[in-house]
């Protein structure tokens, strides 16, 4: 059975103001007075909220300035701010994560918790809305909360019979069924002031009493999505995780070192949850839950699906050491944001393979230095050596195509960025450089190794060729470029000079097709270690 939480926040935009400007709001005695907020409408400036002292002059959200100050000439004023109010409750609704990863904003002054799977790491369902409720009475929010198996049950009892589950639906009145006004006052008008009025009366009879067949379905569907009959899907701010580790301390945590030996144990129970499943994290977060209400978060991210413990530790440690605790810690969590499959690993049978892996080392580069700040090489679908690789970022996601092979004959490590021109002199026409000048300088070949002949990828030819065009005559606009969209092979020679330096050059073309494409060209690619 589904657990859902919904918590109603009946003065929360003055209590929000009220929370942000501290001794202020006391100061200019706006919880003595009557006080309101302002908000423009369609017929001018209007009340949006009021305080306790201006409900008991009967002032009341919706009334116009004029008529409230003709009723109470000592009221107070403000204008509204919808805008941080929406900005403040979201961030009240993931402080709210300190319960259950499945939560949401619901309207201008509400949220709601599925707490399904997780109430009972507080002591039951009742023992955590008593908690929450705590909670936001000391940060100074008047909270109304509502529990049910459905969240249209949840959000009845928030509003007319708050942390009593037990309350029966049926005696609820017909506000609690989430209607529009206008339907609430036709309810009224044929009679039906009770949830369980609309219960009992047959499905037939109740459709025929609306004059309308979308109010009518209206109705009965807020009615079936009250008590379970009918599904209605919750829309989590935030996919929860599947893989996630919860501290809670009954004393807060004030100290940096505390926090870090409480992710040791955290980091630990996250890896024993991965390796069960198979999955290595890709990016984890550490949320920091302070006691007055606010909360703190820090990333970390992995080139490669990881569940080392201690490697969890490391990253985040480096990043909470500057992390402010407020009033204290008192609840962390550590959850996989990002997972991928990861395989069982041979720990020992015979001798551990040593090879040095390097994402580690990757890791801490980048989520120190940034992610876009660390690269690697990845191959690329191109037999073409300048776009046979390709660089991404370090944490990036991996190309599909790079389980290739590694290239045959090798590669040099260092590849120039552009081919250079070299002047070359070769015993035949076909044959290796005897001699080159690259750079103004004149070296001597005394090996030689190739040739190595690279073809051109065809398809850019023929791609250049569609894309030439057609002139508003209808004639062919040829390229200015011809190399570029007629591309010659590549003949490739490793070669050594005197002094032992080794060096990758080219030959561009072919002597026997210099009539069409002119003659073959020389060019120094990379260099060899």
């Amino acid at each position: 059975m589904a657990h859902i939480v919904s918590v109603w926040l009946p003065h929360w935009p003055i209590e929000r103001l009220r929370h942000e400007t501290g001794k202020r709001f006391c100061a200019h005695g706006l919880d003595e007075h009557p006080f309101a907020l302002i908000g423009t409408g369609e017929k001018g400036l209007r009340l949006t909220a009021v305080n306790a002292a201006a409900e008991r002059e009967s002032l009341l959200p919706g009334l116009g300035l004029a008529d409230a100050r003709a009723r109470c000439p000592r009221l107070l004023t403000a204008p509204a701010e919808p805008g941080k109010d929406a900005a403040a409750l979201l961030r009240l609704a993931h402080w709210c994560t300190r319960y259950s990863p499945s939560f949401n904003v619901d309207g201008a002054s509400g949220l709601w918790i599925d707490a399904t799977g997780a109430s009972h790491l507080f002591g039951g369902l009742d023992a955590l809305a008593l908690d929450l409720e705590s909670r936001l009475t000391r940060f100074g929010f008047t909270a109304c909360i509502g529990l049910g198996s459905t969240l249209g049950a949840a959000w009845a009892r928030a509003r007319f019979a708050p942390l009593r589950q037990d309350a029966r639906l049926a005696g609820l009145p017909v506000e609690g069924l989430r209607l529009s006004p206008q339907t609430l006052a036709l309810l009224k008008r044929l009679g039906l002031r009770c949830i369980g009025d609309l219960e009992r009366l047959p499905r037939t009879a109740l459709k025929r009493r609306f004059p309308s067949r979308k109010i009518a379905e209206a109705v009965l569907g807020r009615l079936d999505e009250a008590f379970g009959h009918r599904d209605e899907p919750l829309a989590p701010l935030a996919p929860p995780s599947r893989y996630v580790a919860r501290r809670v301390f009954l004393e807060p945590l004030i100290s940096s070192a505390a926090v870090e030996a409480a992710l040791e144990g955290l980091a630990q129970d996250l890896a024993a949850q991965l390796a069960r499943a198979l999955q290595g994290a890709r990016e984890v977060a550490l949320t920091l839950y302070r006691a007055d209400g606010t909360w703190a978060q820090v990333r970390a991210s992995f080139s490669a699906p990881c569940r080392a413990s201690d490697h969890f530790s490391r990253l985040l440690g480096e990043k909470i050491e500057h992390l402010d605790a407020g009033f204290g810690i008192d609840c962390l969590t550590l959850a996989a944001t990002i997972s991928e499959a990861l395989g069982a690993e041979q720990r020992n049978l015979v001798a551990e393979n040593k090879r040095t892996s390097p994402e580690r080392l990757i890791d801490r580069l980048a989520n120190r230095l940034s992610a876009a700040g660390v690269f690697v090489l990845e191959p690329r679908e191109s037999h073409i050596p300048e776009r046979a690789q390709g660089r991404r970022t370090a944490l990036g996601a991996r190309s599909c195509w790079a389980g290739a092979r590694p290239l045959t004959p090798p590669r040099p490590p260092f590849m120039l960025a552009r081919p250079e021109a070299i002047s070359v002199i070769a015993e035949v026409p076909e044959g290796p450089p005897i001699r080159f000048t690259w750079r103004r300088l004149t070296r001597r070949v005394i090996l030689a190794q190739g040739p190595e002949r690279i073809a051109p990828e065809w398809w850019r030819a023929v791609t250049a060729g569609h894309n030439e065009g057609m002139s508003k005559r209808g004639e062919v606009v040829e390229s200015r470029d011809r190399k570029q969209r007629d591309p010659r092979p590549r003949d490739y020679y490793r070669i050594e000079d005197e002094a032992g330096a080794r060096y990758w050059v080219f030959r561009e073309g072919l002597y026997q097709s210099q009539a069409h494409a002119g003659l073959p060209q020389w060019y120094l690619h990379g260099l060899f270690e």
